[in-house]
């Protein structure tokens, strides 16, 4: 039989994973209808809809990407979890490359208090803006006095050591930010994908944030749940080359990491 376009069967999300026992929960996910919408009122306040954990990741001129993506699509399968971006105002906020913009939906003035913060890292214009940004310092303060847990990725590190959060702390960061970290601020560096102090977690460079944030999950929810979320984001990474770990890597290798990731920025 042809199969034309006509007699070819149509593609839906219960026909591709029936055949899994996730099936089952999705149907009933759906005729429950979806989660009760994210309620903003008066500056200062987010009311929040779930039964879950508030998760709030903050972005600011420049970041990197996957620095808030990746914990967002990790945070955001936790049960009952929120998870919304944040920024100094709403809308969107381009990343380092200023090839993408991310949409933030809430101010820092209509959040006053999370159960997670994530700071993403940044490139350079970005990161030094925001370690200089002395709202965004203060903000950051005001939310850790009630969090659960503080975390960042790559140079947020620098941008929570800045806030004086690390002050005494081992932590981890970028590979290239490192010294400065050690040499700007009271801070021990390890080399680690992520380090917890208290309830502090950095992690380092971009790609670390997802097992950042895949611990954070087992801390929130159990391993069991953690294990299932990595699962169900088939995170299994085998990358082509062995050529991540910095510890591992020549100095014209690294010279040739950076200037691509400088060539990659936008200056302003």
């Amino acid at each position: 039989m042809t199969n034309t376009p006509e007699s070819r069967p149509t593609a839906s999300r219960r026909s591709l994973m029936r055949t899994t026992a996730a099936a089952g929960a999705l149907v009933a996910a759906g005729a429950a209808g979806a989660a009760p919408a994210r309620a903003a009122t008066a500056p200062g306040r987010w009311e929040p809809g779930g039964s879950g954990p508030r998760i709030g990741i903050v972005l600011y001129d420049g970041y990197s990407l996957l620095d808030p993506t990746g914990p967002a699509e990790v945070l955001s399968r936790l049960p009952g979890a929120e998870v919304t971006m944040v920024a100094a105002r709403r809308g969107p906020v381009r990343t380092d490359t200023g090839d993408v913009r991310v949409m933030a939906e809430l101010s820092l003035a209509e959040v006053d208090r999370l159960d997670v913060l994530v700071v993403p890292g940044a490139g350079n214009r970005g990161t030094v803006a925001a370690i200089n940004d002395r709202q965004l310092l203060d903000w950051i303060r005001r939310i850790h006095r009630t969090t659960r847990f503080t975390t960042s990725v790559c140079t947020g590190s620098l941008v929570l050591a800045a806030a004086g959060l690390l002050d005494g702390r081992e932590a981890t960061t970028y590979w290239a930010s490192a010294p400065y970290l050690e040499a700007t601020f009271d801070v021990t560096y390890r080399p680690e994908r992520y380090v917890r102090s208290g309830r502090i977690i950095t992690a380092a460079g971009v790609s670390a944030g997802l097992d950042m944030s895949l611990y954070l999950a087992s801390l929130i929810a159990g391993r069991t749940t953690a294990e299932a979320i990595q699962l169900a984001l088939e995170y299994d990474p085998r990358p082509p080359f062995d050529a991540g770990n910095a510890a591992e890597a020549d100095d014209r290798r690294k010279e040739l990491a950076l200037r691509l990731l400088a060539d990659s920025q936008t200056p302003a």
